[in-house]
């Protein structure tokens, strides 16, 4: 019987984050999920993505908690790897906020980060 290889988790969610992607995808029928990713741009060199998908990729990652259904775009797992989606809410604003261990800076607008791919090295098997 071949061994099975320990993956590690591309990404979790704080309850406060499933409880808001399970709530928003309530208000939106058809929609399969939440899809986050990453691109080049801003001052700090890359930007989240996030975008309602009507259908599931055959190569995205696929995250579920709480009815929350979160779909990680294969370009960006390498970037996204053992990160917490969090939702956090102040008197001035409500946002999702992005715990990410690859993240080695940001911009001082909060609006672009500079991340670096996961190494094995740096990852725990679930």
């Amino acid at each position: 019987m071949p061994s099975l290889r320990m993956m590690p988790k591309v990404m979790s969610l704080t309850d406060a984050a499933a409880a808001r992607v399970a709530a928003l995808m309530a208000q939106k029928p058809g929609v399969k999920g939440l899809r986050i990713g990453v691109k080049k741009g801003g001052c700090a060199g890359m930007e989240y993505t996030m975008s309602w998908a009507d259908e599931i990729g055959k190569f995205d990652e696929v995250v579920e908690d709480k009815g929350a259904v979160v779909l990680i775009e294969p370009t960006a797992v390498m970037y996204l790897l053992g990160t917490e989606m969090d939702f956090q809410t102040d008197k001035l604003s409500s946002q999702f906020v992005f715990n990410n261990p690859n993240q080695k800076s940001a911009c001082g607008c909060g609006e672009s980060v500079t991340l670096e791919p996961a190494t094995p090295q740096g990852l725990a098997p679930v």
